[in-house]
């Protein structure tokens, strides 16, 4: 069976590869040719997954999967949520988004916020969907250099880190996009069973 990733971060294709069964062989964009950026214009993160599975499917005809993510703050009423990606612009700057997020809840006391990831796995003319959340605070400035995105400001719940500051290991077993990973997994090990 071949499956479509539809990312172009390589460090994910490489951290799901590695967990498929034998039977799967996972493709990447640059692998069928798909060199265009994917549209992602839903209002939820549910609905831009499913934009950009389908959008594989309908264009390229593979059983594919996508996922998106988004950090979602109390204070803010859930923002920026789906518009994680661009809170502080459409140039997508992780630094510029952080300073935004730290500004907006400079008098707030409430600082409690969970990342979600939700995938979308079409099979077929089926679609699955598959989430993983994390829930945690936002710190009060920037820690650790590594990971991507809002990690310097993420502490995850039950930790005295950010997530900049662990190593990938420890972020896929506790972090969202590693529990939504785990829950399409463990539905495709299951169907490669059947």
């Amino acid at each position: 069976m071949k499956l479509v990733f539809a990312t172009n971060n390589s460090n994910k294709i490489k951290e799901v590869k590695v967990q498929l069964p034998a039977q799967i062989e996972l493709l990447s964009l640059e692998e069928i040719g798909c060199t265009i950026d994917i549209p992602e214009t839903a209002n939820t993160i549910e609905g831009n997954a499913l934009q950009k599975s389908t959008f594989i499917k309908d264009n390229y005809g593979y059983d594919c999967f996508a996922d998106d993510t988004g950090l979602e703050l109390e204070a803010l009423n859930g923002a920026p949520g789906v518009y994680s990606a661009r809170y502080a612009g459409n140039n997508k700057d992780a630094n510029e988004n952080m300073d935004k997020l730290l500004e907006n809840l400079k008098h707030s006391k409430n600082r409690n916020a969970q990342f979600k990831t939700v995938i979308s796995l079409l099979i077929g003319k089926k679609n699955y969907t598959f989430t993983g959340v994390c829930k945690g605070t936002i710190t009060h400035q920037k820690t650790g250099n590594q990971g991507f995105g809002y990690d310097p400001i993420f502490k995850p719940e039950g930790y005295d880190r950010t997530f900049a500051e662990m190593d990938l290991k420890l972020k896929n077993q506790i972090g969202h996009r590693g529990k939504a990973v785990q829950e399409l997994l463990l539905f495709l090990n299951s169907e490669n069973k059947k």
